[in-house]
């Protein structure tokens, strides 16, 4: 299989979109505001993908907080040769600029342009070799990044994540309407970390207010991928570079949409 970028006008989104012949499917993950997890749920379906056999990858398109190396366990490494992805334990192929820093709390201090400018480039340059799954992290919010995933990279669909707070729906709302304005799929609502499960008696505590995933799908005909828990056991592994031990069924609820919209 050719694995030669084709270029492709994007009439909607008024920009050419780069194909990789070698990518067979292409899924972002975004949110409307930080510090719901985006990062984790990304690399939960990234890991749940590789468990049911595919060949996966991670372009952490969130340049100036990459937090994706370190829940795989990866730092840069002199011996890495050439504009290519390093491995995590499973296989899973990632790059992300904390790859490329010669310290991990370096940081990134860019303009649009230039940040922008490097996700056209995880995606055009780096030799990924052939994927079944390439998921991306977007940045939250609507600016440089996640409008320059949209516009140049041909999306299979996009996964929206939220948190149970009140706001939930406007932000939801912005990430559907930018998605639209894009031409990209919405495939569905991750609401993360829904309650808090104590780990002495197992009683669940709605820590963040009452979960609204269901209102939401209902509201906006997302499906609902999954209500996850705040959990210490996947923070713990996020931490320790261990993401991929952690168990979650949320790939396979994934694909069950993907399959029966007829996506792929």
């Amino acid at each position: 299989m050719s694995s030669n970028p084709i270029t492709k006008k994007n009439e909607k989104a008024g920009a050419e979109k780069v194909v990789r012949p070698d990518i067979q499917h292409v899924i972002a993950v975004g949110s409307g505001k930080g510090g719901v997890g985006k990062s984790s749920i990304t690399a939960l379906l990234a890991a749940g993908a590789s468990r049911a056999g595919f060949k996966v990858g991670i372009l952490d398109a969130d340049i100036t907080g990459p937090s994706i190396p370190k829940m795989f366990g990866l730092k840069m490494s002199p011996e890495r040769k050439g504009f290519s992805p390093m491995e995590s334990s499973s296989g899973i192929k990632i790059m992300s600029l904390n790859l490329l820093l010669a310290s991990e709390d370096d940081p990134v201090i860019w303009r649009g342009p230039l940040i922008a400018g490097a996700v056209r480039q995880f995606w055009s340059d780096v030799d990924w070799g052939e994927l079944d799954y390439l998921f991306i992290d977007l940045p939250p919010g609507t600016a440089d990044a996640p409008l320059t995933v949209m516009q140049t990279i041909p999306l299979d669909g996009l996964v929206v994540v939220s948190s149970p707070q009140d706001l939930v729906v406007m932000v939801v709302k912005k990430a559907l309407k930018m998605a639209g304005t894009m031409d990209v799929p919405v495939l569905g609502l991750v609401e993360n970390m829904s309650y808090l499960i104590c780990p002495h008696c197992g009683v669940e505590t709605e820590f963040f207010g009452s979960p609204k995933g269901e209102e939401v799908s209902k509201l906006t005909g997302l499906p609902l991928l999954a209500a996850l828990p705040l959990d210490q056991k996947l923070a713990e592994y996020c931490d320790r570079g261990l993401v991929e031990r952690y168990e979650s069924e949320l790939f396979d609820k994934l694909l069950s949409i993907l399959q029966g919209d007829k996506l792929i």
